[in-house]
């Protein structure tokens, strides 16, 4: 036994930002998409956490080259935002373009509908019921994001752009803390530790940020079960015990990242940490998932097309000065 108990709040407190951040994502998904999302919350982890694990590691990384890297992350986050105000504006035309009204869940909305934007069978009907799916529509048409927003628990047609963009960048604030504490976990550099007492390896600090992670993740679902925001429906822990559609899916992630939290904590410890944060690559992955599979961004404008290609590149560029900035750890 070892008192330092410090350093596991430390990491503690690393876990329990990372959980309000992954659960903040799957509200900021529904509104801004999947693609716009993860560059926007991964350039502010870059700008902020970074910038912490620089002066934290006593600037092993080379300062030269990682923050005109930061600087294209601050960038990238711009041109997110932009992106993800034109695509809004993108569907709000395509929606008004249908010819006759109809309600779209539990809501009437005014819109119009033409035989060009809803295919293969895709009707009024269908879509006043809810019971159609997305697979059935084009993707990128009118018909493909009324059916869309019926099957999705969070009714984003609306509402405003800011709340997105809100919750996105809440998200981000909270990714951008959870690197800096395991930082301080591991290597004590506010000197919270007594003397004589060794510093959490990095094994250690992730045992204790794992499991307050875990935790927190499970008191937060219960209580929006019980207590749902933004007009979700009321559920229970019963039925979320029954329900097991999706749930492989869940437990996949869950690993991946937490998987991937290991990795980018032992690179830290040993190139920097500030330079570990190029793992924030992730939306280059997440984009192709976006555009390919779920069909983000199909039938929009050039404008929107501009702004997206603008930002993967300036991301790319991003991702690649800070791997550059790599130093070795003494």
């Amino acid at each position: 036994m070892q008192n330092n108990w410090p350093s596991v709040l430390f990491a503690m407190s690393g876990g329990v930002v990372l959980s309000i951040g992954n659960l903040s994502t799957q509200y900021a998904w529904a509104f801004v998409g999947l693609s716009v999302t993860e560059v926007i919350t991964s350039s502010i982890t870059v700008v902020i956490g970074t910038t912490l694990n620089y002066f934290l590691d006593d600037k092993i990384n080379k300062a030269e080259i990682l923050f005109p890297g930061v600087g294209c992350f601050l960038t990238a986050v711009c041109l997110g935002s932009f992106l993800h105000a034109s695509n809004a504006a993108d569907n709000k035309k395509k929606l008004e373009s249908l010819s006759s009204d109809y309600t779209v869940g539990a809501e009437a909305t005014d819109v119009s509908t033409s035989k060009e934007t809803v295919t293969n069978n895709v009707g009024a009907k269908d879509l006043e019921n809810g019971s159609c799916s997305a697979g059935k529509a084009k993707a990128g048409t009118a018909g493909f994001l009324i059916a869309l927003e019926n099957r999705r628990a969070i009714k984003v047609f609306g509402k405003s752009t800011l709340i997105g963009l809100t919750i996105t960048f809440f998200a981000g604030g909270c990714f951008s803390l959870f690197t800096p504490a395991f930082n301080l976990a591991t290597n004590d550099q506010w000197d919270t530790l007594k003397e004589g007492v060794p510093h959490l390896s990095v094994y250690t600090a992730f045992f204790y940020f794992s499991v307050s992670c875990f935790v927190l993740a499970i008191i937060l679902n219960i209580t929006f079960l019980y207590h749902p925001v933004l007009n979700l429906p009321r559920s229970s822990l019963k039925a979320y015990v029954r329900d097991w559609n999706g749930r492989g899916w869940a437990f996949l992630a869950g690993f991946l990242c937490g998987f991937g939290n290991g990795l980018q904590f032992m690179g830290g410890q040993a190139a920097g940490y500030a330079a570990a944060d190029a793992v924030q690559a992730l939306p280059l992955v997440s984009t192709f998932w976006g555009i390919l599979i779920f069909g983000e961004y199909r039938k929009s404008s050039g404008r929107t097309y501009v702004l997206l290609v603008s930002m993967l590149f300036m991301f790319i560029v991003a991702v690649g000065v800070l791997m550059g900035s790599s130093g070795h750890r003494k």
